[in-house]
């Protein structure tokens, strides 16, 4: 099967009305998304055939987030701050390797 991206990347921004669950947004999910954009930008990797970073509303598991999940692959993570955004660029979507202790 032919994929337009290497890598698609989303990332939960979802911001509940009420604070009753867990909220991505709550996170700093946008700035997380924002930095991951550009850093991919930077590395000369965005684009077409390439990897691809994006805003989605709920993915419905933010309980354990804030969370991302790249596809194809249908890999699942969370993440604390840009070090491990890092880690899942350079690790994973560079590298190939699944970063584990960052699975959910």
């Amino acid at each position: 099967m032919n994929h337009f991206y290497q890598h698609h990347v989303f990332f939960c921004l979802n911001q509940r009305a009420n604070n009753t669950r867990a909220s991505c947004a709550n996170c700093d999910a946008q700035r997380m998304q924002e930095y991951a954009k550009k850093r991919v930008r930077e590395l000369g990797l965005s684009g077409p055939a390439q990897i691809r970073i994006n805003k989605a509303g709920c993915l419905d598991r933010c309980e354990q987030g804030p969370v991302i999940v790249v596809y194809p692959q249908g890999i699942w993570y969370t993440y604390v701050d840009e070090a491990d955004i890092d880690e899942i660029i350079d690790s994973h979507l560079v590298g190939g390797k699944v970063v584990e202790r960052l699975l959910i």
